[in-house]
């Protein structure tokens, strides 16, 4: 008896293949290359393991130079230039000390508006004081003028000068000791010449006529200038300007500092001499300009 053909085209139907049994899925244990079954792994590890069997290749870029590729394109590094750096400095500067002149303005705008009126009164004040003594060494140096004349005994040489009309003088023509003749001025009164210890009180002018050559009036003052005391130069005066003198500055006396004028005079010397630099102004304005005598 045949078997029932159900194939509904007719004819026989193909045999049935056997089938094989199916074989445990495989893994990949990582970290080294042996497989074991994905039921083993999940009892040993205690987790679900993913199965690396089947891996898909990764692309691979082409080398470069490879017909039918694009050329690599380098991006140069981005490096800003020196001057940029500088520029920014400069900048910042500037934007610094601006912020700082306009804190400086300002302070100073709000010290002024709070103290303008105290501001105002002092330089005011300032103001009168300074108009005051520039107004009285004005009225004093006029009242100086006209200058006062004097002149000399002839046989001293006739010396003659002019003074501040507010000045005093003292003449001593008694030719004691080396003096021949003495004249002497200041401002009011002429100050005594001898004191309680010795000294005496410095005058504004003081001429003299020496019975003695020039050349030993000079000796005398050579110590002085070779311990530092006093400087020596030559000098004339500008209305007597042939008979060359020296002139000595610093320490003439033990106690006195000033200038002193030598000048010769035949057998004799003048010496014009100013005992105190609070006068040396009115010596160089008014006495040596206008000093003159007979040689």
């Amino acid at each position: 008896m045949q078997p029932e053909n159900n194939n509904p085209f007719g004819g026989q139907q193909p045999p049935e293949q056997p089938q094989s049994p199916q074989q445990p899925q495989q893994i990949v244990v990582p970290g080294g290359g042996q497989q074991i079954p994905a039921d083993q792994a999940a009892a040993q590890f205690g987790r679900p393991v993913i199965s690396t069997a089947v891996q898909q290749p990764q692309a691979q870029m082409p080398a470069p130079g490879t017909p039918g590729t694009v050329p690599a394109v380098v991006v140069p590094k981005n490096h800003t230039p020196w001057w940029v750096w500088l520029l920014v400095g400069v900048l910042s500067l500037l934007v610094i000390g601006g912020a700082a002149f306009g804190f400086w303005a300002y302070g100073e705008r709000q010290d002024y508006k709070d103290n303008s009126d105290a501001k105002v009164a002092a330089a005011v004040e300032v103001a009168k004081v300074e108009t005051t003594e520039e107004n009285n060494k004005q009225f004093a140096e006029e009242a100086k003028n006209p200058l006062k004349p004097y002149t000399g005994p002839a046989e001293f040489g006739s010396v003659n000068l002019l003074y501040p009309k507010t000045w005093s003088g003292y003449i001593d023509t008694s030719s004691s000791g080396t003096a021949a003749f003495t004249a002497l001025f200041h401002p009011g009164v002429v100050p005594a010449q001898t004191g309680r210890s010795g000294g005496r009180a410095a005058v504004a002018l003081k001429v003299e006529v020496l019975n003695r050559e020039y050349s030993a009036v000079v000796k005398q003052r050579e110590s002085g200038v070779r311990n530092g005391e006093l400087t020596a130069s030559a000098y004339a005066f500008p209305k007597q300007d042939k008979q060359i003198g020296t002139k000595f500055v610093g320490k003439i006396t033990s106690d006195l500092t000033g200038t002193e004028i030598i000048i010769p005079l035949r057998d004799k010397t003048i010496v014009v001499t100013t005992e105190t630099d609070q006068y040396l102004q009115d010596f160089n304005t008014y006495i040596l300009p206008n000093l003159n005598f007979e040689p």
